[in-house]
């Protein structure tokens, strides 16, 4: 925690009347400080602090000259809706009313006059003091979200800065969207409700929780097969990254709702850990010259594209349909950028059953009772096999050295 609350509410007029100073140079760490502070408690939609934010990251857009491209001639495009309890029934875009949620997406942009726009956005909102979607367990806290995913806004910011001098071949259009933790809702609207014509994108990038880049620099881009020059485009100028390509162009964030648009996408994730979507996701744990990376790359791939012709859509098969459904939990954080044999475990849960069972950060699951792990993939169907209350043998690889230990299931939350 950065900043005592009170004071940064008493200073945030004079925090955005000097947004539009032209001296003024920001760095990641300036916005991802401002955005993952207590006093924005949390960024919920529809709340005091996402409208911090939300005027926070425009009056960002104004300082770097970028032109308003929401509605009525402002940075800002509403949605209303009306939330639901249910995590599986669709949500519908109402107006104004009783009962009703408001969230804001902020959009700029910089028209080259090319006859194709490149879409570069990133997820604002958090989850506020926790609820659905929380995995704190305790007492009411903020979850600033640095991660996630104030450490995307703040890279697209940069991207938006260092886009305005260069690269003329094609127009940008970068959006903040509100409403991703509720199920994607603001990119879900702008998609149906565009600002500009969207039969000229060219491609939608994405970076959601790119802030936490581990020493082996291991970066996940999912998207992959959605253009058939992806991988030869990523592959070609990389120089820094371990590289784990995801084709599907579904996925848990918000470039689904332009993939779904039929535009091609790439999505940019450094990893989960033991701080999603709790209290702890904090900037100090950020690497910033990680996210510095990930935006030279980023900046790289723009550029490698700026004077080829519009790609062409790909549709890839919908990894999403196929995981199974388990009723059944392990309580671990699975490493979901290793790519080797079997399931490596990133972070164990406290109370839960692989922390009974002794099980360690590290450990890479290749046995589940009598089902073999490969990947990600297999874990989940084998878990699917189990009920509350079974007990099982799980092997894990430790060290090199395969260990077995005994775990009784619990339910899945």
């Amino acid at each position: 925690m950065t900043m005592n609350r009170a004071i940064l509410l008493l200073f945030f007029p004079f925090i955005l009347s000097c947004g539009s100073d032209t001296q003024r140079t920001y760095t990641i760490a300036d916005d991802i400080t401002f955005l993952a502070d207590d006093a924005l408690g949390g960024r919920e939609t529809g709340t005091e602090g996402e409208q911090k934010a939300a005027h926070y990251i425009a009056d960002r857009m104004k300082h770097i000259e970028l032109e308003p491209k929401g509605n009525a001639g402002s940075y800002f495009q509403t949605f209303t809706f009306k939330p639901s309890n249910d995590p599986h029934e669709e949500v519908k875009f109402i107006d104004a009313g009783n009962g009703t949620t408001t969230g804001t997406n902020v959009v700029g942009y910089i028209d080259n006059g090319a006859n194709k726009t490149v879409i570069i956005g990133a997820h604002y909102d958090h989850l506020g003091f926790g609820g659905r979607g929380s995995l704190h367990r305790g007492e009411n806290a903020v979850h600033n979200g640095a991660d996630d995913n104030a450490s995307g806004v703040a890279v697209m910011l940069q991207l938006a800065d260092r886009l305005k001098e260069g690269n003329k071949g094609s127009n940008y259009l970068f959006i903040a969207f509100s409403g991703e933790e509720m199920g994607l809702l603001g990119s879900n609207f702008y998609s149906k409700n565009a600002t500009i014509d969207l039969s000229k994108a060219n491609f939608m990038i994405n970076m959601d929780m790119v802030g936490r880049l581990k020493p082996e620099k291991t970066l996940a881009i999912h998207g992959t097969g959605t253009a058939r020059i992806w991988p030869q485009v990523l592959n070609s100028v990389n120089k820094d990254f371990d590289l784990v390509l995801k084709e599907s162009g579904i996925g848990p964030s918000d470039h689904t709702s332009f993939y779904l648009q039929d535009i091609p996408v790439l999505h940019f994730f450094t990893g989960q850990h033991e701080d999603y979507h709790k209290p702890s996701d904090d900037h100090e744990k950020l690497n910033y010259e990680g996210m510095q990376a990930i935006s030279d790359y980023i900046l790289e791939i723009i550029t490698e594209l700026d004077d080829d012709p519009k790609l062409t859509f790909k549709k890839t098969k919908n990894e999403s349909e196929q995981v199974p459904r388990f009723k059944v939990a392990l309580g671990v954080i699975p490493d979901y950028l290793f790519d080797g044999n079997g399931m490596r475990i990133d972070g164990i849960s406290e109370d839960k059953p692989a922390q009974k069972a002794g099980l360690e950060k590290g450990d890479i699951v290749v046995k589940l009772g009598k089902h073999e792990v490969t990947d990600m993939m297999s874990y989940m169907k084998a878990l699917s096999t189990f009920e509350e209350g079974m007990t099982t043998m799980v092997t894990v690889n430790r060290n090199g050295e395969e260990v077995e230990k005994e775990v009784t299931f619990l339910k899945s939350n």
